[in-house]
């Protein structure tokens, strides 16, 4: 996914900007970048590749010699950014979050129309944040520009731009991710995470509506277009993607995922389906909360016969070989024999994706003497990969475990009954979770619903994405 940070101060703020970038760090792992403004030096950029090393070391002799008054910075998993571009809306640094679909068609519509260059990676492929540059750039001004891209965009745009005056932020016209201005005495700051000014003291200012344009300087925010009330916000902020300190339209994740816990102990308490365990555990970090919640309304010990060892590998994701994030998962959850050797052992994870850490972890705690092991999901069976941004994005849909179960029982035909797959009380629901407890050896498994993920969050379901899950927009 991706995060981004920036400032408009009366005081140099690059080192504000390099540690609230730093605080994005868990939403991408592969490239990282800063741009500042100074009248006496113009634009200077840094960008550096995050997967082998932490934001952090990789800027910190960048930040001693950067200054301005104006300065962003960004965390991607795609692309390097911000980029500058020299346009007729003049010279500006953009960075963006989300996914564009349809940058094949546009780019070709693009240079069709008399667009000669755009920036490209190694690959060949376009920088995401050039192409919305370019779109931008077919309107007289920024605010048309962005209103057109995201309008043009199939997926998500959210973006800051930064002149040598000061900095637009745009949310997506969706609302899908965050974006949050903070204050303090000398100027304002943009980002996605709410934590990550807060340790810089900056107290919250507002939160951008879907499809809102701001503009910010040292002396205020100016709202250039006043968005709209179509709130689709990512679901998955708050069960997987969010840090625990994070809120989102006014929930916090951690309360959150701990209520989460309890809703989906009360499921199991209503349905007969509470086991009888030694221990109930979390799969860290995401998953540590919602077991907590499950532990404390069930009423059975909480344990953590898993400890993750996070000073080098903080996330499995951040490597680029599926087969070295296999591996890292494995290598980084240290075990506690202790609370494992003969203990019936429920388990509580934030999602069950394509299984395979899954079944990997079950087999470890089994050979780690184990008498059971049952998992519950603190989401529903993901049955879509995500088109708006890059959680559960596959080559195929056939790689979701979830999906995989419904082809080889009923093929095509049960893509028509995938409401069915996803409820536990029905017999194809009932069906699914048997086969998939069956491939990952579980004593037992539970999905949280889609009511029940609603519930725990606490907004309207209008207002939450749940395409993952149910494909429906």
């Amino acid at each position: 996914m991706g995060g981004f940070f920036g400032a408009a101060s009366k005081r140099d703020c690059v080192t504000d900007v390099f540690f609230g970038t730093d605080y994005h760090s868990h939403l991408g792992t592969r490239r990282g970048g800063m741009t500042s403004y100074s009248p006496d030096t113009g634009f200077q950029r840094n960008l550096h590749s995050i997967e082998n090393s932490p934001f952090r070391t990789k800027f910190e002799k960048d930040v001693a010699a950067m200054k301005g008054k104006l300065c962003i910075g960004c965390i991607s998993d795609t692309d390097p950014q911000p980029i500058l571009m020299t346009t007729k809306l003049g010279v500006y640094a953009v960075c963006t979050i989300g996914v564009i679909n349809n940058a094949d068609s546009l780019l070709e519509e693009l240079i069709d129309s008399g667009c000669s260059g755009f920036e490209a990676m190694s690959s060949g492929r376009v920088n995401s944040s050039s192409l919305a540059g370019a779109l931008i750039s077919q309107k007289p001004d920024f605010t048309e520009g962005i209103k057109y891209a995201q309008q043009k965009i199939n997926g998500t745009l959210s973006l800051l731009i930064m002149t040598n005056d000061s900095i637009i932020a745009a949310r997506d016209k969706f609302g899908r991710l965050p974006i949050i201005i903070g204050k303090d005495s000398d100027g304002f700051c943009v980002s996605l995470e709410s934590f990550a000014f807060e340790k810089l003291g900056y107290s919250f200012f507002k939160e951008l509506c879907p499809g809102e344009i701001v503009k910010l300087t040292a002396d205020g925010v100016e709202v250039l277009d006043k968005g709209n009330d179509n709130l689709k916000i990512c679901s998955f902020l708050w069960t997987y993607y969010g840090y625990p300190n994070a809120v989102y339209e006014g929930v916090n994740v951690e309360v959150m995922r701990v209520r989460n816990g309890e809703l989906l102990a009360q499921q199991d308490i209503k349905n007969g389906r509470l086991p009888d365990v030694d221990y109930v555990c979390g799969v860290p970090d995401s998953g540590t909360p919602h077991a907590i919640g499950y532990a404390n309304k069930s009423g059975i010990p909480f344990a953590r016969p898993f400890i993750k060892y996070t000073p080098t590998w903080p996330r499995s994701f951040m490597p680029a070989s599926q087969n070295i994030r296999n591996q890292v998962a494995k290598m980084k959850l240290i075990p506690v024999t202790e609370l494992i050797k003969g203990k019936k052992l429920l388990f509580v994870d934030d999602s069950i994706v394509r299984g395979t850490q899954m079944r990997e972890t079950v087999e470890f705690l089994y050979e780690k003497g184990a008498k059971e092991v049952h998992m519950r999901s603190a989401c529903p069976p993901i049955m879509y990969g995500c088109k708006y941004l890059n959680f559960s994005r596959s080559t195929s849909e056939l790689e979701l475990i979830a999906r995989q179960v419904i082809d080889e029982l009923e093929g095509e035909e049960g893509i028509k009954h995938i409401d069915e797959y996803s409820d536990s009380n029905t017999q194809r629901g009932r069906r699914l979770r048997d086969e998939i407890c069956a491939r990952l050896r579980l004593t037992s498994l539970e999905f949280q619903s889609l009511d029940g993920t609603v519930e725990a969050i606490g907004l309207d379901r209008c207002k939450l994405c749940s395409y993952c899950w149910n494909g429906k927009e």
